[in-house]
């Protein structure tokens, strides 16, 4: 083991990390190099059987998981979580087990005439050692479905969950230590000093999601040792309302999208972009789909919590600053309840009239926070979106093919679902990734086999490959050759 010590680039961030730390996370890098420079990647049976073992490992943690990920939360929906935590988590083991072999086959490539009879392919083989720093929103399924598609490419992998979900994080370094060898999979969990040590690591790849700010931070640390970065980060995701598209049914499906997981999602509508004049109305139909989806708040175990008391504050305060600068704010709260702070359920807000100087014009908000913004034309409002920076998720309500055509043509967003929200994030054929300042890269299905392998180009050489006519001494019998490859 003396030959696993942490290499960081600068001193600094050991001495962030307590020496019980640093000499986790040494054992834990120091087992999965060992067991690459030994066995290399996993063989195509182990990595079948590790899927295998990984789904089989979550429907036993499930109920356990649930109640965990909900008292990390203070409450979460338990509907919520094994939709989009255990469902989503299953259904990307299942489909990275169905197709990582045809994902990996080996495809021939033509060879040039002078290197004939000689053969040319394109093989898929794993990196090496892998790193995936997971976030707290949906800590379950942003952990295990990149984890499962390094895994179907052959990798090994440490897996650094949030500190802010220390239940769930403690539950997943179960789960995972009784489905992989310390040197298939390590799990290392404390704060941001021990995810900020994992990102100077000199890793084969890092998966990354979190917000943009820390996704800069991470990537100046990955250059650091030349570690390629996949980084999947938010940003403000729009919902743009075609002209003549019906307001009911556009206002039920983002107030479905808004409030999933109380807005806390990278994919969730930020904000609305509806034809002038049509604000109020718009505003009227969202509330009546709030009334509908969650009658009451305070005790509703389909609400979710907002996750920690500074997220709270913070949505408190973008909602603040926006009506001390003017805004009109409705504060939807069918029942009327007395909603305790020290619980965090946050009535859904609608807002309109916002000023553009507004802190939550320019803040991802990450709550069921929607600001209602107007245009006059569609080009107006692709001008609006095109001014801030490429959003990870953009939708689009039209039956018009002409009008989702110029939207379409004319924006960048890391992923589009047209006439509803958040559904293309749940398809596992559909790579998923950002864009821009919403992020580097992509995985999901065979996007992230692709992500978390290379495609090595391999060329055999014949015995009687034309190869040797090109080598010194030169004359005149090359120069033939080169005037017949050149053409002149």
């Amino acid at each position: 083991m003396a030959d696993a010590v942490i290499e960081f680039p600068s001193g600094q961030i050991r001495q962030r990390l307590s020496s019980v730390a640093e000499k986790r996370l040494s054992a834990a890098v120091g087992l999965l190099r060992d067991g690459w420079r030994r066995d290399g990647g996993l063989a195509l049976g182990r990595r079948d059987d590790a899927l295998d073992h990984l789904g089989r490992a979550l429907l036993k943690y499930q109920a356990a998981l649930v109640e965990a990920v909900s008292q990390d939360f203070g409450h979460r929906s338990p509907h919520e979580t094994k939709l989009a935590d255990i469902h989503a988590s299953l259904s990307a083991i299942r489909h990275a087990r169905r197709h990582f072999r045809r994902w990996m086959h080996t495809r021939r490539v033509d060879v040039a005439l002078p290197f004939l009879p000689g053969r040319a392919r394109v093989e898929m083989v794993p990196l090496g050692v892998v790193g995936i720093i997971s976030p707290w929103n949906y800590p379950i399924q942003l952990a295990l479905v990149p984890l499962a598609t390094a895994i179907a490419a052959g990798n090994r992998v440490l897996l650094k969950p949030s500190e802010q979900t220390p239940r769930t994080a403690a539950l997943l370094e179960r789960l995972l230590a009784e489905v992989f060898e310390p040197t298939e999979v390590a799990v290392v969990t404390g704060g941001v000093e021990m995810a900020q040590a994992v990102s100077h690591l000199p890793l084969d790849h890092l998966l990354f999601t979190g917000s943009t700010a820390a996704g800069r931070q991470v990537m100046r640390a990955a250059s650091d040792a030349l570690v390629p970065v996949t980084l999947e980060l938010g940003g403000k995701s729009p919902a743009i309302i075609g002209p003549g598209y019906d307001l009911a049914l556009a206002a039920d499906r983002i107030a479905i999208g808004k409030l999933f997981n109380a807005g806390q999602t990278c994919v969730a509508p930020d904000y609305a972009l509806v034809p002038s004049g049509r604000e109020l109305a718009f505003a009227d139909h969202v509330e009546r789909a709030v009334t509908r989806l969650y009658p009451r708040l305070g005790d509703n175990p389909d609400y979710t919590a907002i996750a920690s008391d500074r997220h709270y504050e913070r949505l408190l305060g973008l909602i603040e600053d926006a009506r001390r600068q003017g805004a009109q704010a409705r504060f939807i709260n069918p029942a009327a309840e007395a909603l305790e702070p020290a619980k965090r359920k946050l009535a859904p807000t609608l807002l309109w009239n916002v000023p553009a100087a507004a802190a939550i014009l320019t803040q991802e908000i990450f709550g069921p926070v929607l600001p209602i913004l107007s245009y006059r034309t569609l080009e107006e409002a692709v001008v609006m979106v095109n001014s801030r920076p490429r959003p990870l998720a953009l939708y689009m309500f039209s039956r018009r093919k002409d009008d989702l055509g110029f939207v379409l043509n004319r924006t960048r967003a890391g992923g589009v679902t047209v006439n509803d929200t958040l559904l293309h994030a749940a398809q596992d054929g559909l790579p998923f990734g950002g864009i821009g300042e919403s992020g580097m890269g992509a995985y999901h299905g065979e996007a992230g086999f692709r992500t978390f392998s290379q495609a090595r180009p391999l060329f055999q050489a014949s015995r009687f490959s034309a190869a040797r006519l090109v080598r010194p001494p030169y004359g005149d019998r090359i120069d033939r050759l080169l005037r017949w490859l050149i053409g002149r």
